[in-house]
């Protein structure tokens, strides 16, 4: 491709409102434009990237079985409400009416669709397993649509839908599936982990998400360097302590604390690590009072709170029902001579663990110190893991110690079960002549959000740098003086064509433009390899390559090479 009959829009600066450097690149290179909140229109440039990444995504479901379809983006509210989702699904639903006040929705995902399909069309176990995908886009009306492609409410998807004889069957497929993300997201040149994923709303008995490593993610993930565990911290176990709780060596004593409200300012006025601290969390199940107690540094894990028996409905207690139970405010409550008849006491695995601790003394103002079970109040009516692990703690799979880092969800696989098929009687007959529920699997991949991961994970100070799969075009050719040197004009010609020939996507940057300019869109725009033509070096027989950025075998420093044998150079450079 010619620069001067491509489009090529960049900018020195971006737009204020883009936050991440995604977004900030993105729009600089001239990738994306905003049309309005959450909307973008992908430019050339952007979408020969995104295009990449759907060939990969495309190759490696293919590669697994799955078989290709497109449905409507547009879907009829009837099969929502079969499933009860029309009216659950919530705001981010965009809602439709047609000319006839029929209700529409623009689909913000495609299990009802394809299990209609599916129903009409398979009858026998023979026609079993089948598993369809398509690359779709998707609306969903974000509340706050952020970090440009990132959160955007118009998005490109790639969903698949799986379908079962057996659980057995699904767990196959499920696992073909795993390993397709693990390809995929591999041949695309991301640093990546997929973790296990609490179900959610979707529901199913296992999930699994595949996050790009990023600082800038917004879900956290535990991980160990030392195996292959990873997990989202709303499901990661923390185990118990491996040390038993020690014998008591304190008195109980009631310790003025007139100002400190936090476990923390408690800690530094009685000089104690924060670690020796116990908070209590008070929530209601219903009408039921439940007093938690965490170690001072650790964190509430609420999805691990709400799968107890019990508290799948909890909620944190507001101030007046705290003051009815415990008899002072918020900020200094504790486990100690809590009425155990009205009050349930589940203490977190750490904590039971622990004596001599530090708590409240239910008493405005007031802590206790020197406290410990047995002794100063009874054991915990439960023990369970209500808390987020810390870096550090024991893997649960007995390997080595937990690390966290941040991810960005750019995959997701489901085995659903029948949920969905058991709602809208998707079912098939078996060897008996017996009608029975189809099992179902479900496979995501953010096709339009895995483009702004990868900027997130590969980027400099001047620009994008783009994995070798991903790049808009593998090389450009930047002629100096290209309508104005003959001699550059022909050498710059002969190597496009040839290596054009030899079947790499290269620009040549034939534009009137000063050679800082192409230097610096070249490198904003993030083309792993770069060849400059001039007329300085061309009279020396040479011209000068260099990297994007430093790859195996490469140095990342720019070397001159003989016009001679550039072609040859440059074909086994590119096909690396």
């Amino acid at each position: 491709m010619r620069a001067t009959q491509y489009f090529i829009s960049t900018t020195k600066e971006a737009p204020s409102e883009a936050e991440l450097v995604s977004h900030k690149l993105m729009l600089r290179a001239g990738l994306i434009k905003r049309l309005g909140s959450g909307l973008y229109t992908w430019m050339p440039l952007g979408l020969r990237v995104l295009r990449r990444v759907e060939a990969v995504v495309r190759d490696e479901m293919n590669r697994a079985g799955a078989i290709e379809l497109l449905m409507p983006a547009v879907q009829p509210a009837e099969l929502w409400e079969e499933t009860g989702r029309w009216a659950v699904f919530g705001p981010q639903m965009l809602k439709i009416k047609d000319r006839h006040q029929r209700d529409f929705c623009f689909g913000p995902t495609h299990e009802e669709v394809i299990t209609d399909v599916v129903r009409r069309e398979i009858k026998s176990y023979r026609q079993l397993p089948l598993n369809f995908y398509q690359i779709q886009t998707k609306f969903r009306d974000e509340i706050r649509p952020r970090f440009g492609v990132m959160r955007a409410r118009e998005f490109l998807m790639k969903d698949a839908y799986s379908f079962h004889t057996s659980k057995t069957s699904l767990a196959d497929t499920y696992q073909t599936m795993y390993d397709a993300y693990t390809r995929i997201f591999t041949r695309l040149g991301l640093t990546f982990r997929a973790v296990a994923a609490d179900t959610g709303a979707i529901g199913g008995s296992a999930s699994h998400e595949f996050h790009v490593l990023a600082d800038s993610g917004e879900d956290l993930i535990a991980y160990c360097p030392d195996s292959d565990y990873a997990a989202n911290v709303e499901l990661a176990e923390a185990l118990a302590p491996a040390t038993p709780r020690a014998a008591p060596q304190e008195t109980l004593r009631e310790v003025d604390t007139p100002k400190q409200t936090t476990c923390e300012d408690v800690a530094a006025l009685l000089d104690v690590p924060l670690a020796r601290t116990v908070k209590l969390v008070a929530v209601m199940a219903g009408e039921q009072m439940v007093a938690l107690l965490l170690r001072g540094d650790h964190m509430l894990n609420e999805v691990k709170l709400g799968k107890l028996e019990g508290l799948a409905d909890f909620r944190l207690a507001n101030e007046a029902e705290i003051r009815t139970a415990f008899g002072c405010p918020p900020g200094f409550l504790g486990p100690v001579e809590i009425d155990r008849t009205r009050i349930k006491l589940i203490a977190d695995r750490t904590v039971a663990t622990m004596s001599d601790f530090v708590c409240g003394a239910n008493k405005a103002k007031f802590h206790l110190a020197g406290v410990n079970f047995g002794r100063d109040l009874p054991e915990p009516d439960f023990v369970a893991d209500i808390r987020n692990v810390t870096s550090g703690d024991p893997c649960p799979d007995g390997k080595g110690t937990l690390q966290l880092c941040r991810g960005i969800e750019v995959g997701h696989v489901f085995q659903l079960g029948s949920k969905y098929s058991q709602a809208m009687n998707a079912t098939y007959l078996d060897e008996s002549g017996h009608a029975q529920v189809m099992e179902m699997g479900c496979y995501g991949i953010g096709v339009s959000r895995i483009v702004a991961s990868a900027i997130e994970q590969h980027h400099d100070d001047r620009g994008i740098i783009w994995p070798k799969a991903m790049a808009p075009f593998l090389l450009v050719i930047v002629a100096i003086g290209y309508a104005k040197s003959e001699s550059v004009k022909t050498a710059a010609d002969t190597l496009y064509k040839e290596l054009t020939a030899a079947g790499f996507d290269v620009l040549l940057d034939d534009r009137d433009e000063r050679p800082g300019v192409m230097f610096a869109d070249a490198e904003l725009i993030g083309i792993p390899h770069r060849v400059t033509v001039g007329e300085r070096g061309l009279k020396d027989g040479v011209i000068e390559y260099q990297p994007r950025h430093a790859e195996p075998r490469q140095s990342g420093e720019a070397q001159k090479i003989a016009l001679a044998g550039a072609t040859e150079f440059l074909t086994g450079v590119l096909g690396d």
